[in-house]
């Protein structure tokens, strides 16, 4: 597993560092857990599918209950989340903080969870991840502070939250592309053969990582599970 550090200045806000991770998917937890540890971060950040299904759940939300009781940790839904019943009030027992499609503020950070709209609607191809909850959104980034956004699909970036006024989004659901080659991913769930937002920092609005867990039968190449910290000043 990669640890990966960002710092930003946004000079709006006191000193505050966030670890942040995306897509469990039922893995081995303990080495993020063991990052988290030895990391100075005030509070976790969880992107969306800390879940795979409902036959494999429960190292995700074992990581959040042992994340919980040293830290805050605030959680989005991805889309895996929709395949497990009773998502919602399982991740509230772990103790996490559960943005859907709602807000808290944080050390003067306001913390948004944008729900990916697979919550929406009840049958969507592949190819194209279902559009999420404008009006929230949109009233989301009227509100006053400095806004970090989770948001588990990179795909809404441009057309939904790029126009708007979010300082930081807080991405996954890309995997790394799966397979990397010259730092560029091959292939990513709703964007199709090499996508744009993969991993990384784009545009030091949005920040993509590659996640823990594979979801895939096709294995990773070139492309480490990802640990994130971001330091805002």
């Amino acid at each position: 597993m990669e640890i990966t550090e960002y710092s930003v200045k946004t000079g709006r806000v006191p000193n505050v560092v966030f670890a942040f991770v995306s897509d469990i998917h039922e893995c081995d937890t303990r080495p993020a857990i063991e990052a988290l540890a030895a990391s100075d971060a005030d509070a976790l950040l969880v992107g969306g599918d800390c879940v795979h299904n409902e036959e494999k759940c429960e190292k995700g939300f074992e990581f959040l209950r042992s994340a919980a009781s040293v830290m805050p940790v605030f959680c989005s839904l991805g889309n895996h989340e929709r395949r497990v019943e009773n998502v919602r009030e399982r991740i509230r027992d772990t103790g996490a903080i559960l943005l859907d499609n709602s807000d808290a503020v944080f050390r003067g950070v306001r913390i948004g969870g944008l729900t990916s709209g697979v919550f929406y609607r009840e049958q969507t191809s592949k190819k194209k991840t279902p559009p999420p909850k404008i009006g929230w959104l949109s009233e989301f980034s009227q509100k006053d502070g400095y806004k970090l956004l989770l948001c588990h699909h990179p795909e809404y970036y441009a057309p939904y939250i790029k126009p708007l006024d979010i300082d930081l989004t807080l991405s996954g659901h890309a995997h790394g592309g799966q397979w990397r080659f010259f730092k560029r991913g091959v292939y990513a769930p709703g964007q199709g053969l090499f996508p744009e937002y993969t991993s990384g920092m784009y545009g030091k609005r949005l920040i993509v990582s590659r996640g823990l867990g594979n979801p895939h039968i096709v294995p990773r190449i070139n492309n480490e599970p990802e640990f994130v910290v971001i330091r805002l000043s």
